[in-house]
């Protein structure tokens, strides 16, 4: 990419923000020296990681690289056997300290979450923790050593204080007894011993060695001769303390000896990530979005911002190129926003090719182009006497000379500075010429003959920066399709240019360069109406879109109510058969008392009432709230027959039909010994065969004894099944032998005798009592699902 370019379109700037945001002084580097890159896959997976790191910052928060030395030197003294000092040992442990940080920030805590580009990165890296752990035992920091980082020096510095207390006691009692000799009552260091400021006058009464003296010479810094050995003492241990850090230092570069590939690989990939994190901050700080590159030049910026223009000023633009044109001619008037454009486009296409988000709307497409060429800006230079003019021209005669089907040309006021009708004419063929070699290629312009050329040639497409005449201002919105107007005469007019002047300089115009101009003018008038009523048809969409979402939020609420009433309906009708059926239960055991004694009709009858009156209250109770089964299919009336099984919903009760439905629907149904008047809606037919009422022939077998009304009424009335739980034996076999006298009759092929448990008394007598029946065929205890041995199954002959 060549470096003209780079510095036209300021993408320099956009490398120093970068660098700022890089940790450590190997990411800066890569970020200085990153430039565009022109494979396609390259700029792929660059773009790839970018956006990877932006999702795990948004995840997890950013990850710092400041920990990241270059210990490249220290690598190659290791190979040749060489001992590190302390910073280098430091600066290696804070590597791996890094690495170990980053290796633990790359594990995905969610196992089901995809690899990223940047996984391979995090799983290569090797933080040595046993190595690095040893380091930070032995070094406290640059200039202090562990005692503890090896028993020899322990010792030595061991010794050291005790002589260090034996030089100080020693001192402080010369101190006190001769402390009108002295200038001051301190001890001092002098050439790393120790030492007492005598003064000049008393240097005979303070035996020792003098090491210096001030700057007047009125003291002397004497080494009193007690404690010379003392001084001796500690200086040789000094130098064993400084051989033992020596060895310290020694060991641990053997133990890292090892692993300088590891320590490499580790340098490399932490200046990898943080050159890409720096990319991600970057991406964040323009609110950027990754590109979709491809290859067949094709360029559709949505909702571009400048990435150096400020974020709250700043108009988002939308521009295509490369599709139906690979030209694109922009026309309007100055400080509109022409050639803010063009560099929008060539700098968000240096930025992507780099790897780099671009302050775009999400799906923005990008071409990957060999070169990108701009002739933007004043390019006048004095030093080589040049004018505007020739400046230019010599720009664009380089750009000509090496551009092809793979560049991007970006031409800021093509043919500008010289003669209008030769600029004009020239801008067009150097254009055509960019155009028949499908150069993709932009271009700002003043020029009507440009718009003409636009207007008229295939593969050309106009746009224009909308200007705003009511307020002298621009909107800075490109718009493509429709060339734009200098607009010279309204801005004068508005700015109190007489009306006469500008009406005279009309008459200089050209019949057809007024023509297009009023073509231009009246487009502008038809572009202005088509956009507000587009902005209007927006409105009444959201406005559409607001009613929809607030009505499908309303039948949403509505529907959530409705559930909540049925499920209390459901709640309520469960609430109310539970007591019904409570009710019910009470009554067959009082009926059954009842029955026991003769002479009790009446009120066999009004408990009978009774129970009828309870069980229609829960009918209207549940007629209210109880909601059908869909499967469920009322009872045609004229279909219903006498012994029809059917099932008592309210109930949830079995029986049989005793008595065709009235007009009302009400009829009654005879449950075991309970009969009751129910209506027909409350009434499920069964799937099962009807009770049958034998006829006069062939029914001779179960006993020729009863007519055949008898058999019918014993059938409508007799239950599969009689409990005696809670009656002694005295009353158990008095009601079971009616029982199955009446069975027997009915033609039941077997009934269920419930006698329970308990002592066993109740099921011994009626065992007893079923061995004399001479009608009885066998019976048995039931099984499981039958009610176990608390049921006895009796089988008629």
């Amino acid at each position: 990419m060549n470096q003209k370019a780079l510095k036209t379109l300021e993408y320099h700037k956009i490398i120093g923000t970068l660098t700022e945001y890089a940790t450590c002084d190997s990411g800066k580097e890569l970020c200085r020296n990153l430039v565009p890159s022109t494979d396609f896959h390259e700029i792929v997976l660059s773009l790839k990681e970018t956006s990877d790191a932006v999702t795990r910052v948004r995840q997890k928060g950013n990850l710092s690289f400041g920990g990241v030395k270059d210990i490249r030197p220290s690598i190659k003294r290791l190979e040749v056997g060489s001992s590190l000092g302390i910073v280098e040992i430091l600066s290696i442990s804070s590597l791996l300290t890094t690495a170990a940080r980053a290796k633990a920030y790359g594990r995905h805590e969610d196992s089901e979450l995809p690899e990223d580009s940047l996984e391979e990165f995090f799983r290569l890296l090797e933080p040595l923790t046993p190595v690095n752990t040893e380091i930070k035992r032995c070094i406290i920091s640059e200039e202090e050593v562990s005692d503890d980082a090896s028993p020899g020096l322990h010792h030595v510095r061991r010794s050291m204080r005790s002589i260090n207390d034996k030089i100080h006691a020693q001192l402080n009692s010369i101190l006190n007894s001769n402390r009108s000799y002295l200038q001051d009552a301190v001890i001092t260091m002098r050439d790393g011993r120790y030492c007492l400021p005598v003064k000049a006058e008393h240097k005979s009464q303070v035996s020792g060695m003098v090491h210096d003296q001030s700057s007047t010479g009125s003291t002397l810094f004497i080494e009193p001769m007690a404690i010379v050995k003392l001084n001796n003492d500690l200086r040789t241990l000094e130098i064993q303390e400084q051989k033992e850090i020596e060895m310290i230092l020694a060991d641990l570069s053997n133990q890292l000896a090892p692993y300088l590939e590891e320590l490499e690989t580790n340098f490399n990939i932490l200046t990898k990530l943080d050159f890409i994190f720096a990319k991600a901050a970057l991406a964040k700080h323009y609110n950027g979005s990754e590109p979709v590159f491809n290859t067949k030049g094709i360029i559709n910026i949505k909702d571009g911002r400048h990435p150096l223009l400020d974020p709250a000023k700043v108009v988002p633009i939308n521009i295509h190129l490369g599709r139906e044109f690979d030209l694109l001619i922009v026309t309007g008037p100055n400080t509109g926003g022409k050639t803010v454009s063009i560099k929008t486009v060539g700098l968000f296409t240096l930025m992507g090719q780099a790897g780099l988000h671009i302050p775009a709307f999400d799906g923005s497409e990008l071409a990957v182009f060999e070169e990108v060429f701009a002739d933007i800006g004043d390019e006048q230079s004095i030093e080589q006497s040049l004018s505007t003019f020739s400046s230019h021209m010599t720009n664009i005669v380089q750009i000509l000379s090496q551009a092809d089907s793979n560049s991007l040309c970006l031409f800021d006021e093509l043919g500008a500075g010289t003669d209008p009708t030769e600029g004009a004419a020239l801008a067009i063929s150097i254009l055509t010429f960019l155009h028949n070699m499908k150069c993709r290629t932009m271009a700002t312009t003043h020029y009507s003959e440009l718009k003409v050329f636009a207007l008229t040639t295939p593969g050309v497409e106009n746009a224009c920066c909308e200007f705003d005449v009511e307020t002298l201002k621009p909107t800075y919105r490109l718009l493509i399709g429709i060339p734009g107007k200098s607009n010279a005469f309204a801005i004068s007019k508005k700015l109190g240019l007489p009306d006469y002047i500008i009406e005279d300089a009309k008459t200089h115009l050209e019949a057809k360069d007024e023509t297009f101009e009023d073509l231009l003018t009246h487009l502008e008038e038809n572009r202005v109406t088509i956009e507000k009523e587009r902005m209007e048809i927006e409105a009444y969409k959201r406005e559409v879109e607001q009613l929809k979402n607030r009505l499908t939020q309303k039948e949403e609420r509505l529907d959530e109510n409705r559930d909540k009433m049925i499920r209390s309906a459901r709640e309520e009708a469960q609430r109310i058969l539970r007591e019904a059926k409570d009710t019910a239960d009470q009554t067959i055991r009082q009926i059954n008392k009842l029955a026991k004694d003769s002479g009790v009709n009446k009120e066999l009858e009004a408990e009978r009432s009774r129970l009828r009156s309870k069980l229609q209250d829960v009918d209207a109770s549940l007629s209210l709230k109880k909601e059908k089964s869909k499967s469920q299919k009322g009872i045609d009336p004229k279909k219903l027959k006498l012994g029809d099984g059917v099932k008592v919903l309210s109930m949830n009760l079995n029986g049989t039909v005793s008595s065709l439905p009235n007009a009302k629907g009400d009829l009654y149904v005879q449950m075991g010994i309970l009969r009751s008047l129910v209506n027909i809606s409350d009434l499920e037919l069964l799937q099962e065969e009807s009770v049958s009422i034998p006829g006069g022939k062939g029914n001779s077998k179960r006993g020729g004894s009863g007519s055949s009304s008898t058999r019918i009424s014993k059938s409508l009335s007799i239950s599969p099944e009689i409990n005696l739980i809670g009656m002694t034996t005295d009353e158990a076999i008095p009601q079971l032998d009616k029982y199955l006298d009446d069975a027997y009759l009915a033609h039941l092929p077997q009934v269920r005798v419930v006698h329970g448990r308990g002592t066993g008394a109740l099921k011994n007598a009626v065992h007893k009592h079923l061995k004399k029946l001479k009608y009885v065929k066998e019976f048995r205890l039931g099984v499981f699902g039958e009610g176990d041995s608390g049921v006895t199954i009796v089988m008629f002959k």
